[in-house]
């Protein structure tokens, strides 16, 4: 860290104290490392720059009302805030998330057919929307790194920066949230291969 660049801590604490300054400080500190990861996952320009310009109107409306509390995390908290919106800039525009077909991600294999007829893409949405419901029931923090693995496609790196975790304990919940699907499917009897 340079001398004269003040911690993200104080920065913060400065700009709640009515220095303007200090968010333009804190934004330039940090743009190229979220502007990147924002890109590399919508690969767009201009909707990085959307995503961008409301990752730091939700950063400005939190920290006015007071509500910022990751004391010493800040960088991992914006990351989470520009991650959430990129989920929600694929919801809004309909796409399905991309699946790797990989030993770990064996249960998903039939949701890497490219050459689905019409019927099959029907069953390959019904899937994905259980896969989905099936999700929401995992544990909190195991939810949020598999969304971040196999829908955004997130290295473990990228989930340790974003969540503020090591990479140990974001694979340790990876592990146990696909041990828990695999159990949450069996449980449901669903079946994930045509």
């Amino acid at each position: 860290m340079h001398k004269n660049v003040a911690p993200d801590s104080l920065l913060v604490r400065d700009y709640v104290n009515g220095n303007e300054l200090a968010l333009e400080f804190l934004i330039k500190k940090h743009q190229q490392k979220i502007f990147s990861f924002i890109f590399s996952k919508v690969h767009d320009r201009d909707i990085t720059e959307d995503i961008f310009q409301d990752t730091f109107i939700k950063v400005i409306r939190t920290l006015k009302k007071g509500n910022y509390n990751e004391e010493g995390k800040f960088l991992p908290w914006v990351m989470r805030i520009a991650h959430n919106l990129v989920i929600d800039h694929f919801r809004k525009s309909n796409r399905m998330p991309t699946f790797n077909n990989t030993d770990d991600f064996d249960i998903f294999s039939v949701l890497s057919d490219d050459k689905l007829n019409a019927e099959s893409q029907l069953i390959k949405d019904q899937v994905l929307s259980d896969v989905r419901e099936l999700i929401n029931e995992l544990p909190d923090e195991q939810r949020e790194v598999l969304k971040m693995r196999i829908y955004m496609d997130m290295s473990f790196n990228e989930i340790s920066e974003c969540t503020g975790v090591s990479i140990n304990t974001a694979l340790g919940r990876m592990r146990y949230a696909l041990i828990n699907l695999r159990k949450i499917i069996e449980k449901n009897n669903i079946i994930l291969v045509s």
